[in-house]
């Protein structure tokens, strides 16, 4: 399977799977792809760049944990999300504000994180059925409730899937720029 992307129009079924370092740089590709294709009605292009420098960016620690997976449709890399049972709420490898602790099931949230769609696959159902994916993953390992550090466009997705929006925070990438995070959760049913 290629990194690469194309148009797609047919409506194949989409093939997930967990993500392995050596999907690193494709991983990185597709971010940049959908912050700076779904990204651009919400920030401006000067804010996008900041943050593919640091706070949007892989995740190896996901990876590593085997809570990260990748979304092919059409043998093309579509998306890409996982989940976490670590302190760290958002951020990539290059955030120095991470926190590797484990959670505690019973009394903590899991972290729904890093999720990010091709541009050409936006709409199209990707993000929910990787979101489920990763619900049910962690309702599995014991989870009750999710959280996690929203974009401006996720937002939109999440809020759908019955997250509530806390106070937003304005996340510092450096260079006197600033980007918004909406903290959000959502307690799982039984």
């Amino acid at each position: 399977m290629t990194g690469q992307n194309k148009p797609s129009d047919t409506r194949s079924t989409p093939q997930i799977r967990k993500a392995t370092l050596e999907d690193s740089d494709a991983i990185a590709d597709l971010i940049a792809a959908s912050a700076r294709g779904l990204g651009r009605d919400d920030y401006p292009p000067e804010e996008i760049e900041a943050a593919l420098g640091g706070v949007w960016g892989v995740d190896t620690q996901l990876i590593r944990d085997g809570t990260y997976f990748l979304v092919y449709l059409d043998d093309q890399l579509a998306a890409c999300g996982g989940w976490s049972y670590r302190q760290t709420l958002f951020g990539s490898d290059g955030e120095a504000e991470r926190d590797p602790a484990e959670l505690d099931p019973a009394t903590d949230a899991a972290r729904i994180r890093a999720f990010f769609v091709h541009p050409d696959f936006a709409r199209r159902g990707i993000g929910s059925l990787l979101l489920d994916v990763c619900e049910q993953q962690a309702r599995k390992a014991g989870f009750r409730a999710l959280s996690l550090g929203a974009t401006l466009p996720g937002q939109k997705l999440y809020a759908v899937r019955g997250f509530v929006a806390g106070e937003p925070i304005d996340h510092t990438l450096g260079n006197g720029r600033t980007t918004r995070v909406i903290p959000m959760t959502k307690v799982l049913s039984d």
